[in-house]
């Protein structure tokens, strides 16, 4: 990360001097298509400009950190709402946002290059991350911990800040993946600490999403896990979708459960959750092969249908493996 002091000097917020004890830290995007931090900069350091004051942007075009009133000052970057203001706990950092987006009202967008578009993004997310591993370390925050590292639209969900929807907007409309349950755990790995996966992203995230923001959260989810178990991300999300309802389920809300798995297999207790039928298949049915793969979710396929229960109350099919040379369908009903 380059971080370069730029102190707006001139801009009435830090001739005012007031000071914060830090307690948390806001991210933001600029809400227009200006990816270059020393627009704003020029801008805003003047003593007429009294509207805004940030403690830092974030240089679409190369990730550039620009510090602009010294951490622990009260900044002008949140508005207030029915509980109070922001701006008197928390550091507020902006990122700048691609050339190539154009409003169109509100908070929606339209992209003439997605591409470029997404490369920004991803930049000055990465750069946001690293910076705020680096405010959280100084100033001794845990980026996990309720309400310390927020975002403009979390902070007004709070009662803390004005009503506005950045960053999710951009993220959710480049289909970028990003949340900010992504973003802290990302900080506190990037601090040194290995993030707790219960804390990852959770259902809640889903709730009041529409199915189209969900879909680049549930992609990146899967690919992550991808990565991990190698089972192919369009496989999980597919089941991930069907099985949560793009995740408002009421066992994906309740349970964070989107896969359909009761009982101790995914560490949740609901009742009625037991399990209906042990099948074997040989063990050389198991095969990386595409053909031969496909020849063992027809046996799957078949196991399930001479269960002869309705098929809407099967909610996981998964293979357990078992000793010498064994594999085990269960499925369970609830």
């Amino acid at each position: 990360m380059k971080l370069v002091e730029s102190i707006l000097t001139k801009n009435p917020c830090f001739t005012a001097g007031r000071k914060i004890d830090v307690k948390g830290l806001m991210l933001h995007s600029v809400g227009c298509s200006q990816p270059r931090a020393s627009a704003f900069i020029n801008s805003w350091n003047s003593p007429t400009f009294d509207r805004a004051c940030v403690h830092g942007f974030i240089d679409g075009n190369d990730g550039t950190v620009y510090q602009t009133l010294p951490w622990n000052h009260r900044g002008w970057h949140c508005g207030s709402s029915i509980n109070g203001s922001g701006n008197n706990t928390h550091i507020g950092v902006e990122m700048c946002e691609p050339a190539c987006i154009t409003y169109t009202g509100g908070a929606t967008f339209k992209c003439s290059d997605l591409a470029t578009a997404k490369a920004v993004a991803e930049r000055t997310y990465r750069a946001a991350v690293e910076l705020f591993a680096m405010l959280c370390k100084e100033f001794g925050l845990d980026p996990l911990a309720d309400g310390v590292v927020i975002s403009h639209k979390e902070g007004h969900a709070r009662g803390i800040a004005s009503n506005h929807g950045d960053p999710e907007h951009l993220w959710s409309q480049l289909g970028m993946g990003y949340t900010m349950d992504t973003f802290r755990k990302a900080v506190k790995e990037q601090m040194g600490g290995k993030a707790d996966t219960k804390k990852g992203t959770q259902a809640s995230v889903f709730a009041g999403l529409s199915e189209k923001d969900a879909v680049p959260i549930i992609g990146e989810l899967c690919r992550e896990d991808m990565k991990k178990s190698g089972v192919l991300a369009s496989v999980s999300a597919a089941q991930f979708i069907l099985e949560s309802g793009y995740g408002k389920s009421e066992l994906g809300q309740n349970a964070n459960n989107m896969f359909g798995m009761k009982k101790s297999l995914s560490g949740n207790t609901w009742a009625d959750s037991t399990w209906m039928e042990l099948r074997f298949i040989p063990r050389k049915h198991r095969s990386s092969t595409p053909m031969e793969l496909m020849r063992l979710s027809r046996l799957i396929l078949e196991s399930i249908l001479v269960w002869r229960i309705r098929l809407q109350t099967i909610l996981h099919i998964c293979l357990v493996p078992r000793t010498e040379g064994h594999f085990v369908i269960k499925g369970s009903r609830g």
